[in-house]
């Protein structure tokens, strides 16, 4: 039987932030490859090879690189340790990211909407409870994303000719706040808060959904092998849901700007509606592959670890 102190926020907190770290260092070269994908054919990006020729075409096109390709390009091009550029940010991000959403899940799910009698979680309840988990947090911890957005674009920069944009971490978050004040760290914050509500939607309601359905209908047990397949079904889902939001959300943080205002975009509807025009659709799914493959991968480690963690403390399971 769980202590009181075993079923407190502060310790749940810490439990999940242990294992968001875990799952982000394990995966984040996904991440990175991932962001780099994102902005390939945006408007106003030039592109160049490793000999830092242009990257033009035949026809005055940029050349577009696969998942693998990018993936390759980044260790020959800048080195092996750059897959974990930009880490430091992601895994404070988590510490506020990963702690709050979480915890605002629980809360929601057993004091505001409450189980069944029978204790089933309905699924329009599980959705609920991970848009507004996911939209909490991640305004919380939007800073920490935009200074990881900055530092991922580091190396690719250096590559197109252009000078360093930022050198580590807290001279990123001093020249954000230099040149477009305090609120200037939640540039962006509306196309990632949409993201984190959509990605949560998926990733906490499909796995609460499918962990007990699980239970209920399958002679399995409260296990690692049933943490696996939920998670596998939440990371897909949380990755079809969240990519658009995700390549805008990634745009509008990485543009150029002046006076804190954005160069190429005026907000999130402006991104999406010049990326469709410009690039279609399926634009809006560049990095599906990579997303997908981090956030199964990421879900995995993640959940795995997370349930494990309680287990091994006495707390409860999730």
């Amino acid at each position: 039987m769980a202590t009181k102190a075993q079923e407190s926020f502060v310790f749940k907190y810490g439990l999940s932030v242990t294992a968001a770290c875990v799952a982000e260092t394990v995966t984040y070269p996904l991440d990175l490859t991932k962001t780099r994908l994102q902005v390939q054919g945006e408007h106003g990006v030039k592109v160049l090879d490793s000999q830092g020729a242009s990257g033009r075409g035949p026809k005055g096109q940029l050349p577009h690189r696969g998942m693998l390709a990018t993936a390759v390009g980044i260790v020959k091009e800048e080195g092996l340790r750059k897959l974990w550029q930009g880490v430091p940010p992601a895994l404070y991000r988590h510490v506020i990211y990963t702690g709050c959403r979480m915890s605002f899940y629980e809360m929601l799910r057993e004091d505001v909407f409450k189980k069944n009698a029978d204790g089933g979680f309905p699924v329009w309840k599980a959705s609920m409870c991970g848009l507004c988990a996911g939209a909490m947090g991640q305004f919380m911890a939007s800073p920490a994303d935009l200074v990881k957005v900055n530092m991922q674009m580091e190396g690719k920069r250096r590559l197109e000719g252009k000078p360093p944009r930022v050198k580590n971490m807290g001279h990123a978050f001093r020249q954000i706040v230099t040149e477009a004040g305090f609120l200037g760290l939640w540039r962006g914050w509306i196309p990632n808060v949409q993201r984190a509500a959509l990605v949560n939607l998926g990733d906490l309601a499909t796995y609460d959904t499918a962990k007990h359905l699980i239970l209920r209908k399958t002679s399995l047990h409260d296990n690692y092998v049933t943490h696996s397949l939920a998670s596998v079904c939440s990371g897909l889902v949380a990755a079809l849901m969240g990519t658009p939001a995700d390549v805008v959300k990634t745009r509008v943080m990485n543009q150029p700007t002046k006076d804190g205002k954005g160069l190429l975009y005026k907000g999130s509807i402006d991104c999406l509606v010049k990326t469709v025009k410009k690039e279609g659709f399926l634009a809006l799914y560049k990095g599906l592959l990579p997303i997908w493959a981090r956030m199964a991968g990421w879900s995995m480690t993640f959940w795995v670890s997370y349930e494990h963690i309680r287990r091994g403390t006495g707390t409860s399971a999730f």
